[in-house]
């Protein structure tokens, strides 16, 4: 019944728990045997009792019957939902191991270079005993580091490097240069966070064109306009516009009409200068180091190497800095999170919060929630969100709570929002007397030992995002006497299932613990999302009590996680033609890489030149010719649908589907893209010396959210503001 009602969580743990009880029955023997045996797969139940004996051996941890059950889930290809605490690094490598000795290539996947390094290394002697062997790569790896863990039988990865090998394997003219073997198996860390939200964020392989045309007059330009008169900033610091006057101000200083539609080119670059200028900070953001700009990855808080911004921001940051401008950059592929991990025939992954995205993990990739229920019951104390009318009021309130609980001596997490406010925070509390420790994007490599010891009595310990952080919060001594680690969110999240990780940081295997969220009736949450509820009075003390409030709170929340889950399903449909084409341009291009079609194709079409050319150079010549056209004219077809998209909604004012009318042109454009490959070979090929020139340098980034909003954003504020100065 549970099965036919597809019930978000409901995968059957039945099966999988007679294997454990099976698996329980084997211990005594296999943990009798000086040298562990290999296990056939085939007998699920002798697999877990080696693994267990081989855990036990080799890490000091005897896996609970809880995470054999985890494992097994992930054996099934499905996701599986384990409270922090609960052992997940664990299930997953023998899940891992399992998948490796059925001979399947396994690649785990974290969300940061430390936790793939960390439970590469850490696992080792487990993967060691069971007869498998594990490598791992970080953005740092060099290409012969990257080929040869990817050689091993398990591999674990950061997805965005792993996304990004895949790309640079893409434009290999030889071979034997590729390193990334075929994709079998995909082992997801904190899947929720890797499959949802970073499910629509592009990978981007760019390569260098030309120099950089940010004008250095526009990045003085935007020195002179003054924040609150000529452009605001709106309150998460993301997006930066010109206000009317503002707009008239600098029409007037370039004599130009800014929001002429058939001449965007001056108002992209005034809006790049304007970003770099408002938005992004020296020595946060990036640092600029050798007479160049280096990003500072914002959740690592360490210089990204070889990454930059997209659209013409890395030069506008440079003409900021009077730097000279770099090689201008143009996107020679890219691919969705979602594209990459789709690639895998088999995908399974595990989170300690995956039930609230069951229906998203269903819809977009086929996979089913088995929730894993915890070694020793929760008893953690969840208390209600205190709800204040406005910000001051209740971070007044949060520092007096938190002030209140540290006299006792008990252990405090708080979880923050965002970077400026656990700074804020942690100001306000020293100005009382307290000393916390700041865990955000400024000191992520030291996020370990600041996690370890948040447990400790007396600790106070204020975090931007304590989701993948990967490290279990241990009580220190006499702390189970004082209630425990107290979990203090500053605001709710967008997304439930981030509160539910922070609060997850306490009562881990059976401690005790409590948590509690402060909001106000003025946070971004709410004015964002339900901007025109009235909020209801606060009582006598300040606090907002009327059922309302928390129907509010709880209401903002179900409508930014909708918008979210719209924003995924409206980026697929467009990435979803994009992938299956990019599919298919590359089995033709692995045909001309791998064999003699090229030189074929050529021969046939001109045999007096094929005759003409050197014979102990002919294959090798047609192949380079014909990979340099396909990328080419896949490049130019990649910046045709980027330049379609982003003005494809205004067939909407037409009464047209904008996503129909981008499928029709972009099938067409397609198949334009296989005759023009053809003719550019051919033309190549007849040439006395073909011109074969690649980008003289190439680079990797991430594309995270436009810093100027979405397509319908910037056509609504270009309609506003033209309104308004009509």
């Amino acid at each position: 019944m549970r099965n036919l009602l597809d019930r978000p969580g409901g995968v059957n743990l039945g099966p999988y728990k007679k294997i454990v009880k099976a698996a329980a029955g084997r211990a005594e023997r296999i943990g009798a045997l000086e040298e562990l045996p290999q296990p056939k797969m085939d007998d699920l139940a002798e697999f877990c009792a080696v693994a267990r004996e081989a855990a036990d051996r080799t890490l000091g941890l005897r896996p609970y019957d809880v995470q054999l059950l985890g494992t097994l889930a992930l054996l099934d290809g499905q996701i599986a939902e384990m409270a922090t605490g609960e052992g997940k690094t664990l299930s997953g490598a023998m899940a891992a191991a399992g998948y490796a000795l059925q001979g399947k290539r396994v690649h785990v996947m974290s969300v940061n270079d430390y936790l793939a390094r960390r439970d590469a290394e850490w696992m080792a002697p487990f993967y060691e005993a069971m007869g498998v062997t594990v490598g791992w790569i970080d953005q740092n790896s060099t290409p012969d580091e990257r080929r040869a863990a990817y050689a091993k039988d398990v591999t674990y990865g950061p997805v965005s490097e792993m996304g990004f090998d895949v790309l640079r394997d893409r434009l290999r003219t030889d071979a034997a240069e590729i390193i990334v073997p075929a994709p079998e198996v995909a082992l997801v860390d904190e899947a929720d966070s890797v499959l949802v939200d970073e499910a629509r964020v592009p990978l981007v392989m760019a390569g260098a064109a030309d120099e950089g045309s940010a004008v250095p007059e526009m990045a003085a330009l935007v020195r002179q306009l003054i924040r609150g008169y000529h452009y605001e900033i709106d309150d998460q610091a993301r997006n930066v516009y010109l206000t009317t006057k503002g707009a008239d101000s600098v029409e007037g200083m370039l004599d130009v009409e800014l929001y002429d539609e058939n001449e965007p080119g001056t108002l992209i670059e005034l809006n790049l200068a304007l970003h770099a200028h408002a938005l992004l900070t020296r020595d946060v953001d990036y640092i600029v180091r050798d007479g160049k700009v280096q990003l500072i990855n914002p959740s690592r808080g360490r210089v990204a190497v070889l990454q930059r911004w997209p659209d013409g921001l890395q030069a506008a940051v440079e003409a900021k800095e009077t730097l000279p401008p770099s090689e201008k950059g143009e996107i020679l592929d890219s691919i969705t999170v979602q594209g990459l991990i789709k690639r895998y025939p088999q995908i399974s992954g595990m989170t300690g919060t995956a039930v609230a995205v069951s229906e998203q993990l269903g819809e977009f990739y086929g996979l089913k929630v088995a929730v894993i229920p915890p070694n020793r019951p929760c008893v953690r104390e969840d208390a209600p969100d205190r709800i204040y009318p406005t910000v001051p009021d209740k971070d007044a309130a949060l520092v007096e709570e938190i002030q209140e609980a540290h006299a006792t001596g008990r252990p405090i997490l708080i979880g923050t929002l965002d970077v400026a406010e656990s700074e804020n925070l942690a100001k306000l509390l020293q100005r009382r007397g307290m000393e916390p420790v700041v865990l955000n994007a400024k000191n992520d490599a030291e996020e370990a030992a600041i996690i370890a010891k948040a447990g400790e009595r007396d600790a106070i310990t204020v975090s931007t995002q304590m989701a993948g952080r990967g490290t279990d919060i241990r009580l220190g001594e006499g702390v189970a006497e004082l209630g425990g680690l107290y979990v203090i969110g500053s605001g709710r999240h967008a997304s439930s299932r981030l509160d539910d990780q922070l609060r997850g940081r306490a009562g881990r295997q059976g401690d005790p613990g409590g948590s509690v969220f402060f909001v106000s009736m003025k946070d971004d949450l709410i004015t964002q999302f339900v901007p025109d509820e009235r909020p209801p009075a606060a009582d006598a003390d300040g606090l907002v009590r009327h059922r309302r409030g928390a129907y509010l709170v709880g209401h903002a929340q179900r409508v930014a996680e909708g918008v979210n889950l719209e924003i995924h399903r409206n980026t697929w449909r467009y990435t979803r033609l994009l992938e299956h084409q990019r599919e298919l341009i590359l089995e033709w291009r692995d045909k001309v890489l791998h064999s003699d079609s090229a030189a074929k194709a050529l021969a046939e079409a001109d045999p007096e030149r094929w005759e003409a050319l050197p014979e102990d150079t002919r294959d090798e010549t047609a192949r380079q010719i014909v990979l340099h056209a396909i990328d080419r004219c896949w490049t130019e077809h990649l910046a045709f649908l980027t330049d379609l998209r982003e003005g494809i909604h205004l067939r909407a004012l037409g009464r047209m589907s904008p996503i129909d009318e981008f499928h029709r042109e972009a099938v067409a454009e397609y198949k334009a893209l296989l005759t023009e490959v053809e003719r550019r070979s051919m033309e190549s090929f007849e040439a006395p010396e073909p011109d074969l020139k690649r980008p003289t340098a190439t680079w990797t980034y991430l594309v995270q959210d436009n810093p100027f909003g979405t397509e319908w954003d910037r056509i609504l504020k270009r309609v506003t503001s033209a309104t308004r100065r009509g």
